[in-house]
């Protein structure tokens, strides 16, 4: 056998024991609260053959689809989190809504067919007039969370803040639908405050490269508590390698750059103390299932979303760890 094979042999075993390393230990992060995420870990079948290519970059991960699908498949009710943040999302797709002292701060704005039916006649049913949306922040440039920026523009004049990338993203974007007017660039660990509430900004790319972050200080029944929104969860490049891998961005620099973020945003949060985790995708924090528990909650009992500062911890080393392996897999 020449030694060319034996080398072969020997890095692919190395890569298997690495990657095996790293499942293993998001595994034990996870543990029984975090299987959505702990998902990424599995090896998906594009993986290995994500070469560099020639691709438009910033391309959209997911095409639009060819027309609205029926409400049925889609609507979902708003619901009262916290004392001052409200679900304001789909079924599958989440916005948030944060209440304030002089206005509400709006953080992603899911699809433009659903944007007026979820938000603009969601919020009443709450107590909330979608007229004081002051804010927007898009925690990434994908049509299901930026897809209706364009229209809280134009109806309430709210400002929209996205990472300078994504904002670049949403020029090279295709497709029909309406892209909001760039406006508000947000800038790593920018603090944005309105009224008695401050919400703080990280830039954290992977997901995208202008993916947002944010820490939301939120009340359960006067009690104090940190929410922790992580901005983009999917390995995208896996599944649609033309929107992202180029010759100077392969495969590796993707893996590479989420790990980064997620490792550092699990430190901030474990500076700051979050005790929530949150996501845009309600599949993602466990919402679906949180969401109903909240509605059964009675008085004194636990809070479904108040999973804890070494929880929320957890869920990012999850997020770390299957970064790394897919790495791993590329070996």
């Amino acid at each position: 056998m020449g030694a060319w094979v034996i080398a072969a042999l020997l890095l692919a075993q190395s890569g298997k024991e690495a990657t095996d390393t790293h499942v293993a230990a998001a595994k034990a992060a996870a543990g029984q609260e975090h299987t959505s995420i702990f998902r990424l870990c599995t090896a998906p079948a594009s993986a290995a053959a994500a070469t560099p290519a020639p691709a438009q970059r910033g391309q959209r991960a997911a095409a639009q689809p060819p027309g609205p699908p029926d409400r049925s498949q889609w609507h979902a009710e708003p619901v009262k989190v916290f004392d001052n943040l409200y679900f304001v999302g789909m079924t599958e797709y989440s916005a948030w809504a944060v209440n304030t002292s002089d206005g509400i701060i709006l953080i992603d704005a899911i699809y433009d067919y659903s944007i007026e039916d979820e938000v603009a006649n969601g919020l009443p049913k709450v107590g909330l007039d979608p007229k004081n949306i002051k804010y927007v922040i898009i925690s990434h440039g994908h049509i299901d969370h930026a897809g209706g920026a364009k229209f809280l523009q134009d109806r309430f004049g709210a400002h929209v803040i996205m990472g300078e990338a994504d904002w670049d993203l949403l020029e090279r974007t295709g497709g029909a639908w309406p892209k909001p007017r760039r406006d508000m660039i947000a800038t790593d660990g920018q603090r944005l405050t309105l009224g008695d509430t401050t919400l703080t900004l990280h830039l954290t790319p992977g997901h995208t490269l202008g993916t947002i972050s944010t820490l939301i200080p939120v009340k359960d029944g006067g009690r104090p508590h940190l929410a922790a929104l992580w901005g983009g969860t999917g390995f995208n490049w896996t599944r649609t390698p033309a929107g992202y891998i180029t010759p100077d961005r392969p495969a590796s620099f993707w893996f590479t750059t989420y790990s980064n973020s997620a490792e550092r945003f699990r430190d901030i949060v474990a500076r700051a103390g979050a005790d929530i985790i949150l996501s845009n995708h309600t599949n993602t924090d466990a919402s679906k299932t949180k969401l109903p528990a909240l509605a059964k909650r009675k008085p004194g009992e636990p809070h479904p979303y108040v999973i804890g500062a070494q929880s929320v911890q957890r869920f990012l080393t999850v997020a770390n760890e299957c970064a790394k392996a897919g790495l791993a897999r590329l070996n």
